[in-house]
C-alpha cells in the first residue's frame, strides 16, 4: 500500500523534471540524487580517471612546452550517459539527456547540455558533447593541498562513445558497442551520443588539445582531469568527476619528493578494443 500511495508522488515529480526549462529558469534538480525517483532509474556516474602517458611535447606552440596527458571518462553507473541533440544553430545543437528507467521507459531532461560541430586540428569536424571535460594545473602548498589554480589546458569538448570496455563485468554493461565513435557529417539534423555502462571514451596523450602549457613553472603542481565541469548530464555521484597525478616542474618524469605523495609505478593507458578515434 504504501508504494501505490506514493507512485502518483514520483510521477509527478518526473513529469516537471521532463518538461522543457522556459528560458532564464533556475536548473532542474537532478534526480539521480533524488532518494525517492533514484531507486527507480538507470542513472550513468561518469567518473574520470587519473591522468596517464604525461610527457613534454616542445613542438605545440613555438617557445613553449606543454605537458601531454591521455584521459578517460568511465561509465560506472547503473545506465548509460546519453546526450540526444537537436540542431539549433550552423554548428550547434541543443542536448536533451535521457535517463533510462528500471521498468523500460526512459526521461528526457534538458540539463543545459549542448552538441557542438568541432574541428579537430589536422582531421575535420566531429558532433562533441560541449564543455564535457577541463584540463587544469594546480600548484601545491607544503602539505600537498591545491593551493591555486595556475593553468587551463585547451581540451574542453569530447564525444561520448564506448571506445574501451573497461569494466565488462559490471552489472548492466552491454558486451558490444551501443554508441559509435561521433558523426561527420555536417548536415546531421539529429545526432545520439552516449557511453555505455562498463564502456569508457578514451582520449591519449597524443591526441589534439591533451595537454597543458607548463613554462616556466617550477615546483610541485596536481594536473587534474574533471568531467562535466558544467554539470550537463545527471549522474548517481558527483563525487569521482575529478582525478589528479602531483607533478614537478620542470617535469622529468614523476612527483619527485613532492609532498603528499608516495612513489607510484608509472602511469599506464586504459585498455582500448579499437584504435584511437576522434
Amino acid at each position: 500500500m504504501r508504494l501505490v500511495k506514493r507512485a502518483p508522488l514520483v510521477l509527478l515529480a518526473l513529469v516537471g523534471l521532463v518538461a522543457p526549462a522556459p528560458a532564464g529558469a533556475a536548473a532542474k534538480p537532478n534526480p539521480c540524487l533524488d532518494d525517492r525517483l533514484r531507486p527507480s532509474l538507470l542513472c550513468p556516474d561518469l567518473k574520470m580517471k587519473r591522468p596517464f602517458d604525461l610527457s613534454l611535447d616542445p613542438t605545440v606552440k613555438p617557445g613553449r612546452v606543454v605537458l601531454r596527458a591521455g584521459n578517460s571518462i568511465d561509465n560506472v553507473g547503473r545506465g548509460p550517459a546519453e546526450l540526444s541533440g537537436v540542431r539549433s544553430g550552423r554548428f550547434g545543437m541543443r542536448a536533451r539527456q535521457r535517463i533510462y528507467r528500471r521498468d523500460g521507459g526512459r526521461l528526457g531532461i534538458f540539463t543545459g547540455a549542448k552538441l557542438f560541430f568541432k574541428f579537430v586540428q589536422g582531421q575535420t569536424r566531429y558532433w562533441k558533447w560541449r564543455r564535457a571535460e577541463r584540463f587544469e594545473l594546480w600548484r601545491l602548498d607544503g602539505r600537498g593541498r591545491r593551493a591555486r589554480l595556475v593553468r587551463r589546458g585547451p581540451k574542453r569538448d569530447s564525444c561520448l562513445r564506448d571506445l574501451g570496455h573497461s569494466f565488462p563485468r559490471k552489472r548492466g554493461s552491454p558486451r558490444r558497442r551501443i554508441y559509435p565513435s561521433c558523426s561527420t557529417e555536417p548536415s546531421r539534423r539529429l545526432e545520439t551520443i552516449g557511453t555505455s555502462v562498463g564502456w569508457s571514451d578514451i582520449y591519449p596523450a597524443s591526441y589534439p588539445e591533451q595537454w597543458i602549457d607548463v613554462t616556466g613553472l617550477r615546483g610541485c603542481f596536481a594536473y587534474r582531469h574533471v568531467v562535466d565541469p558544467s554539470k550537463g548530464i545527471f549522474e548517481s555521484n558527483e563525487r569521482n568527476n575529478a582525478a589528479s597525478r602531483v607533478v614537478r616542474l620542470p617535469y622529468q618524469g614523476g612527483a619527485g619528493g613532492c609532498p603528499g605523495t608516495r612513489p607510484l609505478d608509472p602511469p599506464r593507458a586504459p585498455r582500448a578494443d579499437l584504435p584511437i578515434e576522434p
